[in-house]
């Protein structure tokens, strides 16, 4: 998948300025530590097993699943998926109701070409232990064309499944059939705008709230029966690749999640609806209202602190680069 420019200047931010998680709590962050999970990017809290969070490599991994103990960061469950073809671009992860996990193998590595992905669906499981399981495979396709994506949702109370696709100058939620089918193909159609390149999304355990995380920001919006109200931005940390979010069993958390080894899970405290972007956390200084959040600001909802600082990093090694080849 392509890469911003910027991401350069994240990259060498990272180590500077990212907030050292605690482990005490999975709620309040944690470092993967399983050396199989280099390129973590989906995220989606257990509410069978609390503390225990899911995820899995972007590509070039296999049919797995990882279940990840938020307290230590250690890997408690390896799941292998059966009944499936071989993934190609997994990119998301979504629990939705009777304890169903959903994962979107919706990635396009090839800009938006491949005619259809795939969403497979498994059980839960009720013991944490390495594991094969059989899941259900989809096929999808969207009413307007192929895309790239790497956001999925499942709401907590209807079950329905929802994609948001990444475009540099924003996209759109699309939303699945009411029930998706095993038989045949599953379309996806546009239902509301989503102003940021989106990189992961994740509903609130009440079904009420999305929020929407890019490389650099977030946005926070009114789910309104998937008719989205944009509400504010999110605190979103500096991260050099990121990838995955999810909020909390509770609700009471955002957990924002980075590819890499070794990759720091951050918490931010979450947004009530009405607007805070989670600012309560003091973690996440820089968060704004409703209002704020759509015009003078940056589209995809991140701080101007980190815009300056990521600008002058990459002032500092463009000009670097320069003076090196006037020597």
């Amino acid at each position: 998948m392509r890469r911003p420019l910027a991401l350069l200047a994240a990259a060498l931010l990272t180590g500077a300025l990212a907030v050292p998680a605690s482990a005490a709590d999975g709620d309040e962050g944690f470092a993967i530590r399983d050396p199989r999970i280099t390129e973590s990017s989906g995220l989606a809290a257990s509410r069978l097993h609390p503390g225990v969070y899911w995820t899995h490599n972007d590509s070039d991994d296999g049919p797995y699943l990882y279940a990840v103990d938020g307290a230590t960061g250690e890997t408690v469950a390896r799941l292998t998926l059966t009944g499936i073809g071989t993934p190609r671009d997994v990119e998301a992860v979504s629990i939705g109701p009777g304890n169903r996990i959903f994962v979107g193998d919706i990635g396009d590595n090839l800009g938006g070409t491949w005619p259809y992905v795939w969403i497979y669906e498994l059980p839960e499981p009720k013991e944490l232990r390495d594991a094969t399981v059989r899941a259900t495979q989809y096929v999808v396709t969207y009413a307007d064309g192929a895309r790239d994506a790497e956001s999925l949702v499942v709401h907590p109370k209807t079950g329905r499944v929802y994609i948001v696709d990444k475009k540099e100058d924003g996209g759109h939620l699309y939303e699945g059939p009411a029930k998706l089918s095993a038989s045949g193909r599953n379309v996806f159609r546009p239902v509301a705008p989503v102003d940021l390149w989106a990189t992961d999304a994740a509903l609130s355990p009440d079904g009420e709230h999305l929020a929407v995380r890019g490389y650099f920001g977030g946005i926070h919006y009114a789910w309104n029966g998937g008719r989205l109200q944009r509400k504010g931005r999110l605190s979103v940390p500096l991260q050099g690749q990121g990838e995955s979010l999810t909020y909390s069993a509770d609700g009471t958390r955002l957990l924002y999640g980075s590819e890499g080894a070794e990759s720091p899970v951050e918490a931010r405290e979450a947004p009530d609806g009405g607007g805070d972007g989670g600012s309560g956390s003091g973690k996440g200084a820089g968060a704004q209202d409703g209002k704020n959040a759509g015009g003078d600001g940056p589209k995809d909802g991140v701080d101007a602190g980190v815009l300056v600082a990521a600008a002058a990093v990459v002032a500092v090694v463009f000009g670097w680069g320069r003076l090196r080849r006037r020597r």
